[in-house]
């Protein structure tokens, strides 16, 4: 119905298509962006809330021990939003399909088996355990989201200028977020004890979400966006169309 209606008003099948992948666009832009804005401010929010809360400007150990403090529900809120953002996010083929299925299925997993607190109970050890493997395939699945499937380019598209800033975007991010990923063992096996007042296991984690965050926000075009086609351009295809 929408199609006909589009039709009688003088459109073409190819101006219904032009419109509908528009549409289509700009979902997936926004849907892009609310993922990168969750990243980017996620370790922002809960050190900034927590603060106020102890009435003490410190950081915790790590972000995953803000799900003891009063921040719990705007930790497993974030990681619950990402993890459906991520599960819903269709890509362009089967591959972002599942990556990102993935990636949102940790989200979630992070969410709900938080980590080991302060003497934990052997189950508690054991749901830390879970924490702990979903935490890590949550960032690596992430690195290659930035790394290959953003840097990807449609076979019938030009990687224009603006596809290649960003492309260099995503790979600097990508390296960002398995430096973080590779630093955490060194942290904590080789020179925790001399640096462990600075928190550096937030600090690592809180560079590879803001890495995540920065790679979806211009994945969605916040900047270094695509100049806007002419409407000449526009309609190339419906006139070679109409011309056949």
């Amino acid at each position: 119905m929408r199609k006909r209606q589009w039709l009688i008003e003088g459109g073409s099948p190819m101006s219904l298509q032009a419109r509908t992948r528009d549409e289509r666009d700009v979902s997936y832009m926004t849907l892009r962006k609310a993922t990168g804005w969750i990243g980017l401010l996620l370790p922002i929010v809960l050190a900034s809330v927590y603060m106020v809360l102890v009435s003490t400007f410190v950081v915790r150990g790590s972000i995953s021990s803000y799900y003891y403090t009063g921040v719990r529900d705007v930790l497993v809120g974030a990681l619950c939003a990402m993890g459906v953002f991520l599960i819903t996010y269709a890509g362009y083929d089967a591959w972002d399909k599942w990556v990102t299925n993935f990636a949102g299925a940790f989200a979630i997993g992070v969410a709900f088996f938080p980590t080991a607190p302060v003497n934990p109970s052997s189950s508690a050890k054991i749901i830390g355990y879970f924490h702990l493997t979903f935490a890590s395939l949550l960032f690596i699945t992430l690195a290659i989201i930035a790394l290959w499937l953003f840097r990807k380019t449609e076979p019938e598209k030009v990687r224009g200028p603006e596809k290649k800033r960003r492309d260099t975007v995503y790979l600097v991010c990508g390296i960002v977020i398995l430096l973080c990923v590779a630093l955490v063992p060194v942290e904590s096996f080789v020179i925790g004890a001399a640096i462990a007042r600075y928190e550096p296991l937030f600090w690592l984690e809180s560079v590879a979400i803001w890495a995540f965050g920065v790679a979806w926000l211009v994945k969605g075009q916040l900047v270094l966006k695509d100049k806007p086609r002419s409407p000449e351009r526009e309609r190339e295809p419906a006139l070679a169309t109409q011309g056949q």
